[in-house]
């Protein structure tokens, strides 16, 4: 399953997958970060398709059109806020990945891309969230074979080393 996850250095609103992944807040109404060049890379109306799905709880996830994106979804997910990682923080991380992953089979998607959740404002140290993604998008694939490619599409340079290392270590 690792073959069919891939990391790459780039801008997912540029991405061409079938469905990219949005590091929303709980509200689904953007925000600064991912979540804010995600809205304006797909222009006004998929603000008004969020606020008509009433929010999300962290570690969950919903799926709206992509509109002036590439990709036909956006897969809305709260990701958790740091807090030391003694507050169920990975799993909810991990649910975040799965329940993208479940939502991008659910609508045909065979191609996925996520950005690193939860690793920016919400202070969720990049190694261990790398750890936490690509275990969970790997045990997911384990038995989804629909799903035929995963990017976690990183924003520099850094990032994307974090998550080699934890590719590697699969």
């Amino acid at each position: 399953m690792s073959e069919r996850i891939e990391i790459i250095r780039g801008d997912i609103t540029r991405s061409d997958a079938d469905a990219i992944a949005n590091a929303a807040n709980t509200s689904l109404l953007g925000g600064g970060g991912v979540d804010g060049a995600i809205h304006r890379a797909a222009g006004p109306r998929l603000l008004e398709e969020c606020r008509t799905l009433h929010g999300c709880e962290t570690g969950k996830a919903k799926i709206t059109r992509g509109y002036n994106l590439k990709a036909k979804y956006v897969l809305h997910t709260p990701g958790p806020v740091w807090h030391g990682g003694g507050h169920g923080e990975a799993e909810k991380l991990a649910g975040c990945y799965r329940s993208c992953l479940a939502l991008a089979s659910e609508y045909g998607c065979k191609t996925v891309d996520f950005p690193s959740i939860s690793t920016g404002v919400y202070g969720y140290p990049v190694d261990k969230a790398a750890r936490v993604a690509l275990s969970a998008i790997a045990g997911y694939l384990a038995e989804h074979p629909e799903i035929e490619r995963v990017r976690m599409v990183c924003f520099d340079e850094g990032t994307k080393r974090a998550y080699e290392a934890a590719l590697a270590e699969l």
